[in-house]
């Protein structure tokens, strides 16, 4: 089921509020590896043209204009896309950066040899539109890839804990299913010729321990900033406390410092 259509735009209103929160550039500055050995698999040309849709601060559709493709990037955060022409103009990268919606792309149809996105396009509440707005601006043998953190990898689990403090709006598809081989392959089948998924690692390396990761969550992480935001205060100190026992629990590293290695799906899709 989807949210009923006179809810909808209330509710993706209040996602733009929620991820405009905080300052998520500084959190993706923690992703930048990440995406560009993503981008670096998908085998990038230069003069190839690339959107990145869900885009944040840039890093993927940065990374992409280091090779020279002729780059787009779309997102409903007006901050953070000023972050990241901020970020192609100090490099010097030609990239366009423009406000839209993943699920109402205002791009032509097959305008694009890749459409990409990480940690983005798995948000909106009507992934079918997503898809289909994926596929729609992306040509014949073009490629659709995406990033999605899985269920069961250990962002999937902080969402979990998040869940538990903080019910879900009604109706809408869980944006981890996004994770999920099977139900990747029920959304993007139609319109591929092929579809390959490799579960891959992000690493999260800060330079402090798991309870100053948690603070610089809740002050940075838009979702995270909100859901304390609605909470009282003995139930913030019991979010806290169980976010930082999953951190610490699957932390790498020696006392001072914070590893820890997310799981997320590769998805690339070859347009049908």
């Amino acid at each position: 089921m989807q949210p009923a259509q006179d809810g909808l735009e209330r509710l993706k209103q209040g996602m733009r509020r929620t991820w405009m929160a905080g300052d998520f550039g500084q959190l993706a500055r923690y992703t930048a590896q990440c995406a560009e050995e993503f981008v670096d698999r998908l085998d990038i040309q230069a003069g190839m043209r690339v959107l990145d849709v869900a885009c944040g601060t840039g890093n993927l559709a940065i990374a992409a204009a280091r090779k020279g493709a002729q780059v787009s990037g779309v997102d409903f955060a007006t901050n953070l896309l000023e972050q990241a022409r901020q970020r192609a103009a100090a490099e010097g990268l030609q990239a366009t950066f423009e406000e839209g919606d993943a699920e109402r792309l205002h791009y032509p149809d097959a305008q694009f040899d890749v459409v990409m996105s990480m940690f983005g396009a798995m948000f909106p509440p009507r992934p079918e539109l997503v898809a289909a707005e994926l596929a729609r601006v992306c040509r014949t043998g073009g490629r659709i890839a995406m990033a999605n953190w899985t269920p069961g990898g250990f962002i999937g689990q902080v969402f979990a804990v998040g869940g538990r403090y903080i019910a879900p709006p009604e109706n809408v598809p869980a944006p981890v299913l996004w994770g999920e081989v099977e139900i990747v392959r029920q959304r993007l089948g139609a319109y591929a010729s092929e579809i390959r998924t490799t579960r891959q690692m992000a690493e999260f390396d800060f330079p402090f321990p798991p309870a100053d990761v948690v603070a610089f969550f809740r002050e940075y992480f838009g979702p995270t900033k909100m859901a304390f935001s609605r909470l009282d205060a003995e139930a913030q100190s019991a979010y806290a406390a169980d976010l930082e026992a999953l951190w610490r629990e699957h932390n790498q590293a020696g006392s001072g410092r914070t590893l820890v290695r997310a799981e997320y799906l590769e998805v690339v899709a070859v347009r049908r």
